[in-house]
Parts: structure tokens; sequence; C-alpha cells
């Protein structure tokens, strides 16, 4: 066995699958390896041509397109204003590698219904270990059938080979070869994919096509040696996993545990305080098995089973992994008024179906206090979110003001987006910006009087303007460039107003906020 792989290395010929006398011979290691070439335009599941694209330096390129697009002659790695020009109709996404890389792991989460050992490949692929399990589903083609199928099913284009190696079933795939590959067939096979095969940075895939290398076989006919000094050691490991030679690590995914835990009642509950003491043990039970698995709730759901058979449901959540059962019980304490007991509950489950890792911290003498400020803050808006939604802001990929900033959860990590700078603006957005009557010196000049309510007032000072054109990948065409203009009226006011058209046409000014 090859290490930390699980996988059967190459025996030599003649001894292939033999075993010590008395024991029974291993399964020879067979994978199933998917693509899944389109996930970040399927898993969107939106009608018509779509292409999902992406900043690239100081270019904007096409990552991924639907069938619709690709019928039309969009492909990966077009540059967006190509794409544009070919189907002015396409519907443009920026591309959301969070989202794409949690849609894989879903699918990988599902793909435990076929075996339990399933791994993620790159970002758009799941390799399966099918060893000694193809037979429930009648055979390996009828298993990778199956797989194909009930993805198809869900809307999402994938390819499946199985080989014996995992390098090798990825490489086949990738290079656009499906089906089922018999043992020991490995090099004769992947030799004349191409070079996306090898899964290699395009920098050495533009280098060794250079050099007339055009396929695996042509790549792995050159001495080594001269490979390894001129192009790295990764080159000659992709080679030795996708000809079988080595194996390739496969690191499993695995479910969250299930964390949910029961009473039974022989004389129904049917107090309040029976309830809490009830409450009581069932979160002693489940903290105590939360911190066994090093995880923390995020959301805990209280199932009460009335005598007659009627179900009744509480659940709260929490801005922070937590297993303090006093304070999840202070977050319940104030929706159990909600239950009806009628004739009692002779059953009470307690589940947390959303947990988070939750392991101890190093601390030390500056971080200690943070810590313990955090837990109170976290705790506090958990209270607080019991009775009111409770969100902060978070800077978004857009200069469009309106969408310049979105609602996210008190703690949710943010990024700040490459090019967004924080430029003044009003602490809110009036949400229907009322007319504004305009006087200016100059044609498309700077404000001199203003109307606000019945009163004409002059403009003491203004700055601007600050042009903000439409977001042209958005099909809006109500949206219209606009000049922004921070002015201070004789009554001390601020404002930031607007005026939408373009330069010499009639345009409308609107007041969008008020500055601080």
């Amino acid at each position: 066995m090859t290490a930390g792989s699980g996988e059967a290395a190459a025996s030599p010929a003649g001894v292939q699958g033999a075993a010590p006398p008395g024991r029974a011979p291993q399964p020879q290691r067979r994978t199933l390896a998917l693509l899944l070439p389109r996930l970040p335009v399927e898993r969107l599941r939106r009608p018509g041509p779509v292409a999902v694209w992406a900043q690239r330096g100081a270019r904007r390129v096409v990552v991924s397109v639907s069938a619709e697009a690709s019928a039309a002659g969009l492909r990966a790695g077009q540059a967006l204003a190509d794409a544009q020009a070919i189907l002015p109709e396409v519907v443009l996404v920026p591309e959301d590698p969070a989202g794409d890389a949690a849609a894989l792991e879903r699918l990988a989460l599902w793909a435990l219904r076929f075996t339990p050992l399933v791994g993620l490949v790159a970002e758009d692929g799941l390799i399966l270990d099918i060893t000694g399990v193809d037979h429930l589903f009648g055979g390996e083609a009828a298993l990778r059938e199956e797989v194909l199928g009930r993805l198809g099913r869900m809307g999402l284009t994938a390819r499946g080979a199985v080989a014996g190696m995992a390098g090798t079933a990825v490489a086949l795939v990738r290079g656009g070869w499906e089906g089922v590959l018999p043992t020991r067939q490995e090099a004769p096979a992947v030799a004349p994919l191409g070079l996306a095969a090898l899964r290699l940075e395009p920098d050495l895939v533009g280098a060794l096509q250079g050099l007339g290398l055009r396929d695996v076989g042509s790549v792995a006919a050159q001495p080594r040696a001269g490979l390894v000094r001129r192009f790295g050691a990764g080159l000659a490991r992709a080679l030795d996993e996708a000809l079988g030679h080595a194996a390739r690590p496969i690191t499993p995914i695995r479910p969250p545990p299930e964390m949910a835990v029961a009473r039974d009642f022989a004389d129904p509950v049917v107090t309040r305080e029976g309830i809490e003491a009830a409450l009581a043990g069932l979160l002693d039970d489940l903290c105590r098995a939360l911190r066994e698995a090093g995880r923390g709730a995020r959301r805990m759901l209280l199932r009460t089973h009335r005598v007659d058979g009627e179900v009744q449901d509480i659940a709260i959540g929490t801005g922070l992994a937590t297993r303090d059962p006093k304070h999840l019980a202070r977050l319940f304490q104030g929706k159990l008024d909600r239950l009806a007991p009628e004739c009692g509950f002779e059953r009470i489950t307690l589940e947390a179906p959303r947990t988070d890792p939750l392991t101890g911290a190093q601390e030390n003498l500056g971080t200690a206090g943070r810590t313990a400020r955090q837990e109170e803050l976290a705790q506090l808006l958990d209270r607080l979110s019991q009775r009111l939604p409770v969100w902060r802001l978070a800077p978004r990929a857009s200069h469009w003001p309106e969408r310049a900033m979105a609602r996210a959860d008190p703690f949710a990590p943010v990024a700040v987006p490459e090019g967004w700078a924080p430029r003044p603006r009003p602490v809110r957005l009036l949400r229907k910006p009322p007319a504004l009557e305009v006087m200016a010196e100059v044609p498309d000049g700077p404000p001199f009087r203003l109307r606000l309510g019945r009163a004409w007032q002059r403009v003491l000072r203004a700055e601007g303007p600050e042009r903000i054109e439409p977001e042209w990948w958005r099909d809006r065409p109500d949206r219209l460039p606009r000049d922004y203009y921070r002015v201070e009226l004789e009554s001390g006011a601020r404002l930031w107003v607007c005026r939408a058209g373009p330069m010499g046409a009639e345009a409308r000014w609107v007041l969008h906020g008020h500055l601080p």
C-alpha cells in the first residue's frame, strides 16, 4: 500500500492480487472521478444564456457558461467584452468562489449515499472510492450511470470515469475520456490525452506546448531528470499519478455529526416548571455531546410531542458557535410561553441542526480580555435577535450606491472587495429619493440654488461631480449615468444630491441622502 493514499500500488507481473496463505485476497482499488465543468453557472438555476465572469488582473474573463451560452459561441477563458459582442442578451453573473465551494461540498455529502469515501478535486470535481460497493448497483458501469443520471436530473452537467487509481480516473475525465477503464490499462488510456488531463498551470502548459509536447504520452516519453530540472517536481508527480505509477491521496469529506437528544415521560409534562427542567437536562446532554465532538451550536430546535399527537417547535439561533447551556436556556426562556401543553407532552427532543467547529483557543495576556468581550457581545446580540433582526453592513463588490453595501451576520467575516474604496456617503440612503428643483450657473454645472420642500435655498458649497456609471453587465436600461454632488445649504444642511442622465441632456435631480 502506498502511504497516505489508501490505494494499492502496482504489483509485479504474475502476482497481481496475490494474498498470503490463509488470508482472503483484498479487492482491487477502484475509483470514480466526476467532473462538473459548469457547476458555477448551473448551480444558479437561471434560465437562458448565462455566463459567470471574474476579474483576472486587469482583464475580465468568462469562467463558466451555460449550455445555451455555449451553443451561441461563448466559452470559458473568453474576454468578457468578446462574449457580450457575440451574445448581447447573455446574463452576466460575477464569480462567487465561496458559493461554488459550498455547492461542491454539498454534492460531496450527497455522494456519500453511494460510498463512505468521497473527496473533493479542485473546485469542480469529486472522487469516489467505489471499492467493494459497485455490486450494490449492478456493477461499475451501472453505478457510474446511476450517479451521472441523478446529477443530470439535478440540472448539472457531469462527466465520469472509473479506473483503478484515483489519479488516473481524474486524468481520464479531465482529458475528455468517459467510461470504465479495466485494470492495468492506465498508461495506454492516458497517453493520448491532452495536457488538460494533468491539471497543470497555464504557463507550464504553454511552455510544454512550445516544445511540441501536446499530450501526456509525449511528455512522459521525455527523460524524467530533465523534466524535473526544467519544470519542477510537480510535473513529474502529476505524470506518475495520471499514469498509475503513484497513488493520489483522497482526503475524505465527513458530514458533521448529528446532534440530537430526547426524553420520554411516563407522566406527561404539563407545567412550565416541568418543561424548563426537561429543557435544562436536554441542554446539558446536548452540550456535552457538542463538547466531545469539538463543535458548537449555531441553531437549536426544541420539539415537543403532545399526547394527542400534535407537535410544537421552538427554534433559536446564535451569532457564534456556543455550547454554554445557561446561555442557550436564556434564549429559549422568552419563547417557552408559545407552547400549549394542554393534556401534556409525552416526548421532548432537542436538536442542533446547524453546528460549527468550536475548539479551545490559546489565550495570552493580550487576547484574554478581548475574547471575553466578544463572547459577552455575542450573547447580548443573541438575546436581542430572538426579538428583532440583528445585522451589520458589509461592503459589496459594486460601485452603484444602492448595491455597494449589504446586510451580513454580526460576526460574519467581512472582506473588502478589490477596488472598493470608501467615499463620503450618507449613513442611510433614501429609499424613495424625492425630486429636486435645481438652478445652476452653467449647464451641467454644480447646483447654485435648490428647492427643498417649499423654499428655495442658496448652496454655499458644492463638491463634485462624482460620476457613477451603471454596471454595464446588468441588464438595466432604466439606469442612467449619475453625477453626485455634496452640497451645503445656507441653512446648514449637508446633502448628497444626484443628477441622473448624460451630459447635455435634460436631467432629473434627486436628493439621495443627508450627509453628517
